[in-house]
């Protein structure tokens, strides 16, 4: 845009500035652009309407006026701001500067912005002296609207040139490469120098090709993915396809613009693939398994030889048939369903396991992979059934099932408690025998032992990974001579015996344990038993001896003679060992009263012994309690048969018992001696051995009560001893 140009000398009675401050505002208006008028100071004195609409705002001109610019905000083309008192019209007023085809950035106060072209002279009086400036900008967005896109689609054509997936170059009528892009120099392996300015041909593996290739491009002929090979930088060579024209001006061939598709990998991958098919079709027939293609609808498309020996049929027979027609009836269903879902793309693959029935009419078992073919949206091709023939794994599985069922069984049936487990030790397997031992059912997850809790011999609580089975897995070896107690869950103990044992697979690694837990209660019991049938029988040696010893001392004294003495030391003795023989059947343990009566009464009484009558509650007598009682009931008897009741026919006697619980009073057991209908009784003149030693029995060694009279019915003899010493 031209800038004002001074008025004509012949008018010049005014300055410029005066001039345009006194024109009427259509004057400014007629400018054909944005127009405002500054005075020495920089302050806005006029401008026009182009201006006012260019800036979105009318500034005002009174005393609020506005300085060098009137629009809201300016910048630089770059986006730096450009303070006002910074901007052309600021140089211009202050410094003389005259602006020409600046380019400024206006901002309205909406926000939008534009670019425009300044144009700014100073305007000075007739002594050159500074009066004020005038600014006339145009909008120029369009133009760098225009400016910018053409900048943009010729970077877009340049990276499209450099930066295109595909390899680009472009060729002269010489045969001289001009330019090439990244993706062609990446290709081959060359840099631009060492590709651009040389002839193709000297990259083409093919002179022939090369040659046949400039000449139809050079007939104007267009190229459409022809083949070539071209030798990269390395020695490798690429397989490529050109696609290229031709450009002429004024019938001159100028160039050619090739684009070269890389199908390298695609070539090498046919090659595989051929040699995948050739090594498959021969892998497909040497094959041990059998291996068939069969449709959607099950019919064989294909099949190897080993699938025709397994089934015992030829090949054109079977590319007759179905999958389903040499299959067990039985077993047809299901194959037939599954294939038919993964025909429908509900199911990629599946296994199972069929029997199929040969010619001669036997059955073979055979293990079925079924896998899907598909193309490429995803639609069923053919299935691939690979077939294992395992008829006899199947029999060797069946007599393995059998013979674990047994050896199952058999650890059923043992009376001993045992259970397995695996490497880690958790529990595999338990006997019922095991549930009757630890009072519970394992439940799964449950780890070293079938017990509920443990415990050492002397009470501490035993870990289960520190049982005797945890030590034998993980130390891998048999752990014997151990000894525990289990804690059933009512609170009952049992104190067990383990003999845990690793087992070991065929190379020798350690696949789980067997345990034994044998129940030694019985055995312990028989061990307290037998200490305490020692201790007792140490005791009972002892004051046995004494017995004895005392024994013959009194019987020596009170007998008339030998014969005598013998006679009753013997009767003594006998009862004595009845005692004990009642005693050692019992094991030393409590004897029941009835039976003790019985024992030592009917074997003196022989025939007489009808006419006993013994009565009495259940009461078991302690060791110590059973032997003197039988020693005074022996003096009792031997008396009653001497002397009493059961000397004559017509007596008889009854022993009865029963158990005295008085308030106040200690618990007794009374045992009540009578004598009926025998011999008159008169009183002895003096006390015998006999009733001493009754009431040393009851008195001294019991701590009971002994009451003997002699009424002339018969004796009666009254006997109490204390509750503690008897069981009721």
């Amino acid at each position: 845009m031209s800038n004002i140009e001074e008025f004509p000398l012949a008018h010049r009675r005014i300055s410029e500035y005066d001039a345009l401050v006194a024109a009427a505002p259509s004057v400014l208006d007629a400018i054909p652009g944005a127009v405002y008028l500054c005075d020495d100071s920089g302050w806005l004195v006029r401008y026009n309407r182009e201006a006012a609409e260019l800036w979105g705002r009318t500034p005002p001109l009174d005393e609020r006026r506005e300085r060098f610019c009137g629009s809201h905000a300016l910048f630089l083309p770059d986006g730096t701001p450009l303070p006002h008192e910074a901007c052309p019209m600021a140089t211009a007023v202050f410094d003389g500067t005259v602006t020409r085809n600046a380019e400024v950035v206006f901002e309205r106060p909406d926000g939008s912005r534009f670019a425009a072209l300044v144009n700014i002279r100073p305007l000075k009086d007739h002594e050159g002296r500074i009066q004020g400036a005038i600014n006339c900008f145009q909008d120029i967005s369009a133009q760098k609207a225009i400016e910018e896109e053409a900048r943009r689609k010729n970077a877009d054509l340049e990276d499209f040139f450099e930066n295109s997936a595909i390899g680009l170059h472009i060729v002269g009528g010489d045969g001289i490469i001009q330019r090439a892009n990244k993706a062609e120099l990446t290709l081959l392996g060359y840099t631009a120098d060492e590709y651009v300015g040389r002839h193709i041909a000297e990259f083409h593996a093919d002179a022939p090709v090369i040659g046949d290739i400039l000449q139809k491009l050079s007939c104007g002929e267009k190229l459409n993915r022809y083949p070539a090979r071209l030798r990269a930088k390395d020695g490798s060579i690429k397989h490529v396809q050109i696609t290229s024209n031709s450009r002429f001006e004024n019938g001159e061939f100028l160039n050619t613009r090739c684009f070269t598709t890389d199908l390298t990998d695609l070539h090498e991958a046919e090659s595989a693939r051929r040699d995948s098919e050739d090594r498959l079709a021969a892998t497909y027939e040497a094959a041990n398994i059998g291996i068939s293609e069969a449709d959607s609808a099950g019919r064989l498309l294909r099949v190897n030889d080993a699938l025709c020996r397994m089934l015992g049929r030829s090949r054109e027979e079977l590319l007759t048939m179905t999958f389903c027609d040499y299959t067990q009836h039985d077993d047809r269903e299901r194959d037939a369903a599954l294939y038919a879902r993964q025909a429908a793309g509900e199911l990629d693959s599946y296994v199972l396991r069929k029997r199929a029935t040969k010619p001669d009419g036997s059955i073979v078992y055979l293990d079925i992979h079924s896998s899907s073919v598909r193309d490429e949206t995803g639609g069923f091709r053919y299935g691939v059934r690979v077939i294992q023939d395992v008829t006899v794994a199947k029999h060797m599985e069946d007599q393995i099932r059998a013979s674990e069922q047994h050896m199952r069984d058999l650890l059923e049936a043992l009376p001993a408690a045992v259970y397995t487990t695996d490497a880690t030790g958790r529990i595999t397997f338990y006997n019922k025998a095991a549930v009757e031992m630890s009072g519970r059912t394992p439940q799964p997850g449950d780890m070293w032992c079938v017990t509920w809790r443990l415990f050492n011999l002397d009470g501490t609580p035993l870990p289960h990974d520190q049982c005797p089975m945890a030590v034998a897995l993980k130390e891998d070896r048999p752990v014997r001579g151990a000894e525990a107690i289990a804690e059933r869950p009512d609170g009952t103990r049992v104190p067990f015996i383990p003999y845990p044992t690793p087992l070991h697979d065929a190379d020798g690694r350690l696949v789980g344990a067997i345990n034994m837990l044998v129940d030694i209660t019985e055995r312990k019991r028989a061990e307290s038993r037998q200490k305490t049938l020692i201790d007792e029988l140490n005791h009972r040696v002892k004051n046995t001896l004494a017995t004895v010893q005392s024994l013959s001392r009194q019987t020596a004294r009170y007998s008339d003679g030998v014969d005598d003495f013998l006679r009753r030391f013997d009767d003594r003795l006998l009862a004595l060992a009845r005692a004990h023989d009642l005693l050692t059947k019992r094991h030393w343990a409590d004897a029941p009263l009835d039976l003790l009566a019985r024992e030592v009464l009917l074997p003196l009484a022989g025939e007489a012994g009808e006419r006993i009558e013994i009565d009495g509650p259940p009461a078991a007598l302690n060791s110590r309690t059973a032997l003197s009682l039988t020693m005074a009931l022996n003096e009792l008897a031997t008396n009653a048969i001497k002397y009493g009741a059961l000397s004559c026919e017509a007596g008889s006697l009854s022993l009865a018992w029963d158990l005295e619980d008085e308030a106040g009073a200690p618990p007794r057991l009374i045992l009540d001696w009578r004598e009926h209908d025998g011999p008159p009784v008169t009183p002895p003149t003096r006390r015998g051995f006999g009733t001493r030693l009754m009431e040393r029995c009851i008195e001294r060694d019991l701590g009971g009560e002994f009451d003997f009279a002699f009424e002339r019915a018969g004796i009666s003899c009254r006997i109490s001893i204390p509750v503690e010493l008897v069981n009721g």
